[in-house]
């Protein structure tokens, strides 16, 4: 979400029509929304805010991004579900594996709030975790900048971007690529994870036909 508002209806516009030719080539899609437009629990946290307190309006956050990405897909003809770790029925379905799954195989695009539903772990991590639950082939990481660079690509121009990598390789250069718990689990789960630039046109799209730019992180061997 981005824009002078927390959510920013064109770009939701965008985004939905991107998942609906994703969805045209028949790719079943999940997706895990943040919050950080809205509220971040770290932030929370290092106000002096109580971490588990923040972290919890951090979750409530993602479900608010989650229907209005609901509702965006909605209007461009896509069925979505809403399933959220915590619970709170009047608003969307509980979180279970078998009831994302039989979404997916009806055709659904599947939207997963309230991360993990704890405390101290980040929404990448509750990708991950999702990820492996549903059987995912590959995990794409939205970003604000089309791959993963060496440094920071906006303060330092020299930075070069990085096409390949390992997932030792995160580990071992500490690339702030995900959280190191989220990388742990796409490698004891063989998922491969694609990082790219959530603000290229039809991005998804592309990367779904092997074109676009995005850094590959997976086994040395895949």
């Amino acid at each position: 979400m981005r824009g002078g508002d927390a959510i920013d209806p064109e770009f939701l516009q965008g985004l939905a029509l991107d998942i609906r030719a994703v969805c045209a080539q028949g790719v079943q899609v999940a997706i895990v929304v943040g919050g950080g437009n809205i509220f971040r629990g770290l932030a929370g946290s290092s106000k002096g805010m109580e971490r588990t307190t923040a972290d919890h309006m951090g979750m409530l956050a993602t479900v608010i991004n989650s229907l209005a990405l609901q509702s965006a897909f909605e209007r461009q003809g896509v069925e979505a579900r809403v399933q959220s770790a915590i619970f709170m029925p009047q608003v969307a379905e509980l979180y279970t594996q078998n009831g994302a799954v039989r979404h997916l195989e009806k055709g659904r695009v599947v939207i997963f709030a309230a991360g993990t539903g704890n405390p101290f772990f980040t929404t990448d991590t509750a990708a991950s975790l999702r990820a492996a639950e549903i059987g995912a082939t590959c995990l794409l990481k939205a970003t604000k900048v089309d791959g993963v660079y060496t440094d920071d690509p906006v303060r330092n121009p020299q930075a070069q971007r990085l096409d390949r990598l390992s997932y030792d390789d995160v580990w071992r250069q500490r690339l702030g690529v995900m959280d190191m718990t989220a990388i742990t689990l796409c490698r004891d789960n063989r998922i491969p994870i694609l990082v790219f630039s959530i603000f290229q046109p039809e991005a998804l799209a592309k990367i779904i036909r092997g074109e676009g730019l995005y850094t590959w992180i997976g086994d040395d061997n895949g």
